[in-house]
This record gives structure tokens, sequence and C-alpha cells, in this order.
């Protein structure tokens, strides 16, 4: 079913270039993303460290008759055992690191997050009615979504990674203690920006792009699944708010679920390609190269290593962000 975009006024300056009132998508989309990242921080640590071979394997220490310790490797296990495992290694990173450590990389998560979601939601929710007005007789459909989503995940991917690269670094720096340094959640952002413009220059910020890209896939496919599924459950429009506000929750919680399995491995190998320099050496080169490297040593199944973690972090990341999104531009 086709969706009539709204039309700005003819003769106006918008109607050439930007819908009225355009500025509200990058506010909306900002807002909701950095609460939605204020509030799933913690898994979003336990995701990173475990898509990183830097944390893969799991060590216990058992005390041996006589002998002192030894360090044995816990056995990879089903996929209901990593909802429980992710719940341990939160409490492990409390008791062992700090609950500050919960909410490392927090800072330029949220430099990050709220240029990127409001890039992202400008880019997307103008460009679907451009594109719609443009090309198809100013009707939306699924083709209109998918190539709305498509630009703005590329422009977002591109004007962001660097903010990820020191994110995912600082989420990996399990070693450094959190209670050391600035007290603020920015206070070992310049740090490590230092310490990657002088072991890796400025290419270094742009580690992990390949596979950004890669993972515009995903935001294609939760775009236009959101849209279709946010169609579905219009019809509780007008039944009361709680009625409206459940619909629009799982329509945007569904999307990145269904999104995030389809494409997941992207996750992995984004985290990966963006490791720190071990022995001042680099291990992941490539896309490719990390693909079959991942594969070759660790099996397929560590492509979706740290899956119950993000599955936790981003459906209900998904929801706070697309209802406070949504709340917004009807205010507006």
């Amino acid at each position: 079913m086709a969706h009539t975009s709204p039309r700005p006024a003819e003769g106006s300056s918008t109607s050439r270039w930007l819908p009225e009132k355009s500025w509200h998508h990058f506010v909306a989309g900002g807002l909701g993303g950095m609460c939605g990242a204020i509030v799933t921080s913690p898994f979003d640590v336990v995701k990173t460290r475990l898509q990183s071979d830097l944390f893969r394997e799991k060590v216990a220490t058992v005390s041996l008759a006589g002998n002192g310790t030894a360090s044995v490797t816990v056995p990879r296990r089903n996929l209901l055992w990593h909802f429980v495992e992710t719940g341990h290694i939160i409490r492990d990173i409390y008791r062992e690191e700090s609950p500050r450590a919960l909410f490392k990389g927090l800072g330029p998560t949220l430099v990050g997050v709220v240029p990127a979601r409001s890039i992202n939601f400008f880019t997307y929710g103008n460009g679907k009615q451009i594109i719609a007005q443009r090309f198809n007789n100013g009707e939306e459909n699924s083709w209109v979504h998918l190539s709305a989503a498509a630009i703005a995940g590329i422009a977002t991917g591109t004007a962001t990674n660097p903010i990820w690269v020191v994110k995912t670094r600082l989420q990996l720096d399990a070693h450094r203690p959190s209670g050391t340094g600035p007290r603020s959640v920015f206070g070992g952002s310049l740090a490590m920006i230092k310490k990657i413009v002088r072991e890796e220059g400025v290419r270094g910020f742009y580690k992990g792009l390949s596979a950004s890209y890669l993972g515009v896939t995903e935001g294609t496919i939760q775009w236009v699944l959101y849209e279709r599924l946010k169609r579905l459950t219009a019809g509780t429009k007008g039944k009361g708010g709680v009625q409206e506000w459940i619909g629009m929750l799982g329509s945007a919680g569904t999307a990145k679920c269904v999104a995030s399995l389809i494409t997941y491995p992207h996750e992995v190998l984004r985290t990966r390609l963006r490791q720190p320099l071990v022995d001042g050496k680099v291990k992941y080169t490539g896309l490719l190269q990390t693909l079959r490297l991942v594969i070759a040593e660790e099996g397929a199944r560590a492509l979706y290593g740290g899956l119950s973690a993000h599955l936790m972090r981003v459906i209900p990341n998904a929801a706070v962000m697309y209802s406070i999104y949504e709340a917004v531009l009807r205010m507006s």
C-alpha cells in the first residue's frame, strides 16, 4: 500500500530542496539515540568484548592440590546460555574493574550517537520524501524507503567512523583501572585519540569503515521493516495512547531484532578491524582477510560472538530511540 508524503507549498524554497521542518528529524533522532545509548551502555561494553578475540575465551582459575593454580578455558555453550553469560560478564566487570567500567566508551558514544542518529534520521526522514517526490509521484513505497535508508547509512558511517573507533578501543581496554585519570566519562577519550594518532596516524580512525558500509544493509532492512510494521499497526491510532505506543515499540524492536539477526557478522568483523595493535602488529588488515582469519582460527560460530548481549542492547535501544523520535515529530 502506497503512502502519500506531505508536499510543501508550491514555490517555497523547501519544495526545491528539503521538506518543511526537516530539522525536526535531526533533533528527534539525536535525542532518541542519546537516551537509548545511556540506558543500554553496559550491554554495549559486553557485546564489544565478546566480539573481540582479545576477550573471546573465558578463563577460569581453578585450584590444583599442591600445585597452585592453572587456567582452564570454559567451553562455548548454546545461545540460551549466552544470555546468562552476559549477566555474568556484567557482574564480573562490576566486581573486578568497577561500576564505572560498565560505561566505558560512553563518552565517545554520547559524542557520536547524537550526530550519528541525527544524520541518519535527518537523511532518511527527508530523503524518503525527496526521493518519493522526485522519482515516484510523491508516493512512498518499500523501494523509496530502501533507497533512503541506504543513503542514510553510508552518510552516517562515513561521518562518524572515527568516533566509534575510539569507543571500541576504550571498551576493549580492561587493563587500565577505571578510577584513574579524569572522573568524567569523556576522560579517557582524549588520551585514546592521541594514542591512535601516534601509533597509527589519521588512517587509524577509519578502521572498520568497510565493515560499516557492509552494515548499511542492517539499517536498510531495519528502516524498511519498521515502515511496514508501522503501517500494520496504524489501526491502533486513535484507540488510546497505550495501544498506539505498544504498536510502535513492537514495530521498532521487531525491526531491529530481525535486521540484527540477518546482518550480525559485520558487527564482529568491524570490531576486529578496530582492535588496538597487539605487540605493535596489526592482526586484521581488511574485510575479507578478517572474515577468512576468524573462520579459520575460531570457526563460523565466532561471527556471532556477543549476539546475546547485542540483542539485549539494541532491541530496547531501538524501542526507546524510535519512540522518542516519533514523539518529538508529533509534538513539533
